[in-house]
């Protein structure tokens, strides 16, 4: 689907930049037809460009040195992550969001994952969580602070001495609502994110 979305936005925007009026004509035509062909799913979108792939590589590096260990205990089917990025620290780069939804790094408490700043360095491994995680406005050394959710509740994250706390269940619980402006990460089931071996 999102490959279908990117083939219509590359269309729109031929169509917006052509000055001609015959051009016009034809690229309405194209545009139109290509709209009616994703809207019911037959639109060909193969040659598509695939998503860049570099900070899935470099995160697969990073868990293979990480999870040296356990990689020989993990089946091959197990062996996968997702990744969502976010620059936590308006530093313009983004730091990386890695969370694995499978039965050796899941349990009934929740999760295991990473936050990984951008040059592939641990920032914390945290545990017990249940996705998506949530990005608040608040921040705590210029680190934005975290919701994330374990036991059925959500607990607030704060930065401490340039780490996120590894287990979120002991942290302060959350009380109200989620802020409207929270923005949510590795929401794995709901975006259905794209899964990575390593």
């Amino acid at each position: 689907m999102k490959n279908k979305i990117l083939v219509l936005i590359a269309i729109l925007a031929l169509y917006s930049c052509q000055s001609k009026t015959e051009s016009k004509s034809i690229i309405k035509t194209i545009v139109q037809d290509t709209l009616y062909k994703t809207i019911g799913g037959t639109a060909d979108v193969s040659n598509a460009p695939a998503k860049d792939d570099k900070a899935a590589e470099l995160i697969r590096k990073q868990l293979n040195v990480l999870l040296k260990k356990d990689i020989p205990k993990v089946t091959k089917e197990d062996r996968f992550f997702y990744y969502e990025a976010f620059d936590l620290n308006n530093d313009k780069k983004n730091e990386y969001f890695v969370g694995f939804s499978n039965s050796y790094f899941c349990g009934s408490g929740g999760c295991s994952g990473y936050i990984l700043n951008n040059d592939g360095s641990v920032i914390n491994h945290f545990t017990v969580t249940d996705f998506p995680i949530y990005v608040t406005t608040s921040s705590t050394e210029n680190f934005y602070d975290l919701l994330m959710k374990s036991g059925g509740l959500f607990h607030h994250i704060k930065m401490k001495n340039g780490k996120y706390p590894a287990n979120p269940s002991i942290e302060e619980k959350w009380k109200g609502d989620l802020p409207k402006e929270s923005t949510k990460v590795l929401d794995i089931y709901e975006k259905k994110l794209e899964k990575y071996s390593f």
